[in-house]
């Protein structure tokens, strides 16, 4: 699967897209100038019990996260 699959997925799922999350987890403390300032755990645990999300989803949230772009 794509990295772009990944998330039209996730898209489709939540109804949230790339700059909802980025929003997101800038609100939660989780991002800091553009880039994530914890651990990868502890974005993909709140994406999976927020969101529903299975690991490989939220890995690719993640990547999103730390600037992959396709």
């Amino acid at each position: 699967m794509s990295f772009q699959a990944y998330l039209d997925n996730i898209q489709a799922k939540t109804g949230k897209g790339p700059e909802d999350f980025k929003r997101m987890a800038e609100e939660k403390g989780f991002v800091k100038d553009g880039a994530p300032c914890v651990k990868a755990t502890e974005i993909t645990n709140w994406l999976k019990d927020e969101f529903d999300l299975g690991h490989g989803h939220a890995m690719a949230i993640f990547a999103l996260l730390k600037g992959k772009t396709n």
